[in-house]
Protein backbone atom coordinates (compact mmCIF):
# COMPACT_ATOMS: atom_id res chain seq x y z
CA UNK A 1 0.00 0.00 0.00
CA UNK A 2 1.32 3.63 -0.85
CA UNK A 3 0.90 6.20 1.98
CA UNK A 4 1.35 9.85 1.35
CA UNK A 5 4.96 10.73 3.13
CA UNK A 6 6.01 7.00 3.05
CA UNK A 7 9.28 6.65 1.81
CA UNK A 8 11.89 3.46 1.72
CA UNK A 9 15.24 3.99 2.14
CA UNK A 10 17.05 2.75 -0.90
CA UNK A 11 19.35 -0.86 -0.78
CA UNK A 12 22.32 1.40 -0.51
CA UNK A 13 21.54 3.41 2.20
CA UNK A 14 20.36 0.75 4.16
CA UNK A 15 23.61 -0.85 3.56
CA UNK A 16 25.59 2.40 4.83
CA UNK A 17 23.73 2.43 8.10
CA UNK A 18 25.25 -0.52 9.04
CA UNK A 19 28.68 0.46 9.20
CA UNK A 20 29.85 2.86 12.27
CA UNK A 21 32.38 5.83 10.31
CA UNK A 22 34.12 5.91 13.97
CA UNK A 23 35.20 3.59 17.11
CA UNK A 24 32.96 4.04 19.58
CA UNK A 25 35.80 2.99 22.16
CA UNK A 26 38.67 5.23 20.81
CA UNK A 27 37.15 7.36 18.65
CA UNK A 28 39.65 6.30 15.51
CA UNK A 29 37.99 5.85 11.85
CA UNK A 30 36.81 2.42 11.27
CA UNK A 31 37.58 0.09 8.29
CA UNK A 32 35.48 -2.04 6.29
CA UNK A 33 36.44 -6.04 6.66
CA UNK A 34 35.25 -8.69 6.14
CA UNK A 35 34.75 -11.07 8.89
CA UNK A 36 35.92 -14.86 7.99
CA UNK A 37 34.21 -16.38 11.27
CA UNK A 38 30.79 -14.22 10.32
CA UNK A 39 30.99 -14.41 6.70
CA UNK A 40 29.96 -10.46 6.56
CA UNK A 41 31.79 -6.95 6.37
CA UNK A 42 31.93 -4.81 8.98
CA UNK A 43 33.09 -1.71 10.63
CA UNK A 44 36.37 -2.79 12.20
CA UNK A 45 38.59 -0.23 14.38
CA UNK A 46 42.15 -0.91 13.29
CA UNK A 47 43.50 1.22 16.47
CA UNK A 48 41.82 -0.81 19.48
CA UNK A 49 39.96 -3.64 17.35
CA UNK A 50 36.42 -2.61 18.06
CA UNK A 51 33.80 -4.13 16.04
CA UNK A 52 30.54 -2.36 15.08
CA UNK A 53 27.30 -4.58 15.12
CA UNK A 54 24.41 -2.59 14.05
CA UNK A 55 20.92 -3.21 15.73
CA UNK A 56 17.39 -2.95 14.91
CA UNK A 57 15.39 -0.24 16.15
CA UNK A 58 12.48 -1.63 18.68
CA UNK A 59 9.37 -0.10 18.96
CA UNK A 60 6.79 -1.33 21.31
CA UNK A 61 2.84 -0.25 20.47
CA UNK A 62 -0.66 -1.14 22.05
CA UNK A 63 -4.21 -2.41 21.04
CA UNK A 64 -6.90 -0.77 22.86
CA UNK A 65 -10.25 -1.82 22.43
CA UNK A 66 -13.86 -0.92 23.71
CA UNK A 67 -16.89 -2.27 22.33
CA UNK A 68 -15.13 -4.40 19.58
CA UNK A 69 -13.53 -1.48 18.28
CA UNK A 70 -9.55 -0.46 17.89
CA UNK A 71 -8.04 2.79 18.95
CA UNK A 72 -6.43 4.32 16.17
CA UNK A 73 -3.96 7.58 15.92
CA UNK A 74 -3.43 9.94 12.91
CA UNK A 75 -0.31 10.95 12.33
CA UNK A 76 0.46 14.67 12.43
CA UNK A 77 4.60 14.35 11.43
CA UNK A 78 6.75 11.90 9.09
CA UNK A 79 7.02 9.39 8.46
CA UNK A 80 3.29 9.00 7.04
CA UNK A 81 1.42 11.72 7.94
CA UNK A 82 -2.20 11.81 8.00
CA UNK A 83 -1.94 7.66 8.43
CA UNK A 84 -3.48 6.21 11.01
CA UNK A 85 -1.26 3.87 13.49
CA UNK A 86 -1.31 2.02 17.47
CA UNK A 87 -0.01 4.22 20.29
CA UNK A 88 3.16 3.29 19.45
CA UNK A 89 6.62 4.05 19.99
CA UNK A 90 10.59 3.02 20.28
CA UNK A 91 11.52 1.52 23.28
CA UNK A 92 14.62 3.29 25.09
CA UNK A 93 17.59 1.65 26.01
CA UNK A 94 16.65 1.49 29.69
CA UNK A 95 13.29 0.20 29.31
CA UNK A 96 11.81 -2.68 29.05
CA UNK A 97 9.22 -2.86 26.27
CA UNK A 98 5.93 -3.54 27.89
CA UNK A 99 6.62 -0.56 30.18
CA UNK A 100 7.55 1.54 26.83
CA UNK A 101 4.43 0.39 25.36
CA UNK A 102 2.36 1.55 28.51
CA UNK A 103 4.36 4.78 28.45
CA UNK A 104 3.39 5.69 24.69
CA UNK A 105 -0.14 4.72 25.49
CA UNK A 106 -0.23 7.59 28.03
CA UNK A 107 2.24 10.23 25.85
CA UNK A 108 -0.03 9.85 22.63
CA UNK A 109 -3.63 9.04 24.07
CA UNK A 110 -3.57 10.38 27.68
CA UNK A 111 -5.03 6.77 28.91
CA UNK A 112 -3.55 4.88 31.90
CA UNK A 113 -2.71 1.27 31.05
CA UNK A 114 -2.26 -2.35 32.04
CA UNK A 115 -0.14 -4.53 29.94
CA UNK A 116 -2.16 -7.82 29.58
CA UNK A 117 0.01 -9.74 27.31
CA UNK A 118 2.40 -9.64 24.09
CA UNK A 119 0.38 -10.34 20.82
CA UNK A 120 2.58 -9.70 18.64
CA UNK A 121 6.15 -9.23 17.24
CA UNK A 122 6.72 -7.80 13.54
CA UNK A 123 9.74 -6.77 11.80
CA UNK A 124 9.79 -3.79 9.67
CA UNK A 125 11.37 -2.04 6.65
CA UNK A 126 9.89 0.15 5.47
CA UNK A 127 10.88 3.07 7.87
CA UNK A 128 12.61 5.94 6.58
CA UNK A 129 14.48 5.91 10.32
CA UNK A 130 15.77 2.50 9.29
CA UNK A 131 14.38 -1.34 10.06
CA UNK A 132 12.79 -2.13 13.42
CA UNK A 133 10.74 -4.71 15.38
CA UNK A 134 7.17 -3.92 16.65
CA UNK A 135 6.36 -5.48 19.41
CA UNK A 136 2.61 -5.15 20.18
CA UNK A 137 1.00 -5.77 23.35
CA UNK A 138 -2.80 -5.83 24.41
CA UNK A 139 -4.18 -3.50 27.18
CA UNK A 140 -6.44 -2.73 28.91
CA UNK A 141 -7.52 0.42 30.14
CA UNK A 142 -7.48 1.65 33.69
CA UNK A 143 -7.98 5.52 33.84
CA UNK A 144 -7.20 8.68 31.93
CA UNK A 145 -8.74 11.00 29.58
CA UNK A 146 -8.77 10.25 25.96
CA UNK A 147 -7.16 12.85 23.76
CA UNK A 148 -4.91 13.50 20.75
CA UNK A 149 -1.39 14.50 21.72
CA UNK A 150 1.29 16.25 19.70
CA UNK A 151 2.15 13.75 17.94
CA UNK A 152 -1.53 12.91 16.50
CA UNK A 153 -4.33 15.49 15.19
CA UNK A 154 -6.98 12.72 15.55
CA UNK A 155 -7.95 9.57 17.32
CA UNK A 156 -10.67 7.13 16.70
CA UNK A 157 -11.96 3.78 17.67
CA UNK A 158 -12.68 1.96 14.29
CA UNK A 159 -14.52 -1.48 13.86
CA UNK A 160 -12.54 -3.96 11.52
CA UNK A 161 -14.94 -2.95 8.53
CA UNK A 162 -14.58 0.60 9.18
CA UNK A 163 -10.81 1.00 8.71
CA UNK A 164 -8.75 4.09 7.54
CA UNK A 165 -7.68 3.61 3.98
CA UNK A 166 -4.35 5.00 5.33
CA UNK A 167 -2.65 3.03 7.64
CA UNK A 168 1.29 3.43 8.48
CA UNK A 169 4.27 1.71 7.63
CA UNK A 170 6.67 0.32 10.62
CA UNK A 171 4.18 -2.87 10.35
CA UNK A 172 1.24 -0.84 12.35
CA UNK A 173 -0.74 -1.36 8.68
CA UNK A 174 0.15 -5.65 9.19
CA UNK A 175 -1.04 -5.50 12.50
CA UNK A 176 -4.15 -3.65 12.56
CA UNK A 177 -5.08 -5.63 9.43
CA UNK A 178 -4.48 -8.91 11.73
CA UNK A 179 -6.35 -7.82 14.18
CA UNK A 180 -9.45 -7.12 11.74
CA UNK A 181 -9.31 -10.31 10.54
CA UNK A 182 -9.79 -11.99 14.15
CA UNK A 183 -6.10 -12.68 14.59
CA UNK A 184 -5.57 -11.45 18.22
CA UNK A 185 -9.12 -12.69 19.81
CA UNK A 186 -9.42 -13.38 22.84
Amino acid sequence: MAVAGASTMNLDAMRELRFARYCMRCGAATERRYLEHEGQERAVCPQCGWVHYPHLKVGAGVLIECGGRLLLLRRAHPPWPGAWNLPAGYVEIDEPPERAAAREAREETGLEVRIVRLVDARFFADDPRGNGLLLVYRAEVMGGQLRAADETDAVAFCAPDELPADLAGGAHDVVIRAWAAGKYAG
